[in-house]
């Protein structure tokens, strides 16, 4: 269930408010595109400035379209456990075959306190979670040791996605943990690197625009076809570096307005992208071949 090409879900906005129908539609073109998850509401999906309503709505809103033609890991984390809990039990009703819980952030727990909150969350619920560590949004690396302590403490926590950038960390967690665990690349840039210690794939920001060529990189690897996938790993590179010129999502967000596949809103904070940066991003879409010259 949880390898290949897994999409972080952006959160389409109509007007400021939730626009369903876009979110259907997206949920489609991942159908017919070679995906292996649908992953709603997490960092790219603006869970952080969701309501719980627009959370659990977005999470039904993929489970009925999907269809359980493909799985939906939903996101559901917290800095507020209670809240975690919640949401992972409304994800499990709601018919979603995982959770991704991402560390908390803003409080800077402990190790103990990231193992007793993940803990609690997975002794209230029954399906797979996934754990989310990236110390760049939360202030706070989970360990290789916690993440192992976890891992063989709680019989339905199977994997983690890796964020931290750092693959003798990620090399550390596929050593401690149990084999079937999986390792999840947080980072497009790092795709093929992970599926070289041992990763079974990646959630992936740029799958929102090229969701085959993410597929196509991990199923070539997977085949023993490594120059393959290593050219498809560097054709990519420059897509992926110009979905970070500003903060995730604004700029797949714009990238998909100007494919014609959603509005570029993001919610304040995080604001539209500069023009200069804007052009930037159109001249990589361009040279990519995704917008004509």
């Amino acid at each position: 269930m949880f390898k290949g090409s897994m999409v972080a879900l952006v959160t389409p906005f109509n007007n400021g408010k939730l626009d369903e129908d876009k979110l259907k539609s997206l949920v489609e073109f991942h159908l017919k595109n070679k995906t292996s998850a649908l992953v709603p509401c997490g960092t790219t999906g603006e869970s952080a400035t969701l309501s719980l309503a627009e959370h659990e709505r977005v999470i039904e809103t993929v489970v009925e379209t999907a269809d359980k033609k493909i799985p939906v890991i939903a996101g559901t984390g917290s800095n507020n456990t209670a809240t975690a809990i919640r949401l992972t039990q409304h994800a499990q009703a709601s018919g979603a075959s995982a959770a991704l819980l991402i560390c908390p952030y803003y409080n800077k727990p402990t190790q103990n306190g990231l193992y007793l909150h993940f803990k609690q969350i997975a002794d209230n619920v029954d399906i797979p979670l996934i754990l989310y560590n990236i110390a760049s949004r939360t202030a706070i690396n989970m360990e290789p040791e916690t993440i192992a302590k976890l891992a063989c403490e709680c019989k339905n926590i199977v994997g983690v996605k890796e964020a931290s950038g750092n693959l003798a960390q990620m090399s550390q967690v596929k050593l401690l943990c149990p084999q079937n665990f999986a390792l999840i690349s947080g980072d497009d840039a790092l795709v093929l690197p992970l599926l070289a210690i041992g990763g079974t794939g990646v959630i992936s920001v740029v799958a929102n625009i090229v969701p085959r060529d993410i597929a196509g990189l991990i199923t070539e690897f997977e085949k023993g076809n490594i120059e393959k996938a290593r050219a498809l790993h560097f054709k990519l590179l420059p897509l992926i570096k110009a979905m970070f010129l500003e903060t995730n999502p604004m700029c797949v967000k714009t990238a998909m307005q100007f494919l014609g596949m959603c509005d570029a809103h993001v919610r304040l904070p995080l604001c539209a992208m500069q023009d200069e940066t804007k052009m930037k991003l159109k001249k990589v879409l361009t040279a990519y071949g995704l917008l004509k010259k």
